[in-house]
């Protein structure tokens, strides 16, 4: 006899998923607000606010001296 079991999934990624947005969104607003408004300086700016953690990674490894 087989039995028609339904097994229940339960992801719970969700609301850091929303810290990561609320992250990109604040990081778009500030490398495209200190572009010089031209339209690649926008996209440049929004690539930019995708990377920004390794900026900060980088910049901490210079003031460790590592």
């Amino acid at each position: 006899m087989a039995t028609t079991g339904r097994a229940r999934v339960i992801v719970r990624e969700g609301p850091l998923g929303f810290i990561f947005l609320l992250a990109y969104v604040g990081a778009a607003i500030y490398f495209v607000s200190v572009s010089d408004g031209s339209f690649w300086g926008v996209v440049v700016g929004l690539l930019q606010a995708i990377v920004w953690p390794a900026y900060v990674v980088y910049h901490v490894l210079q003031l460790i001296g590592a």
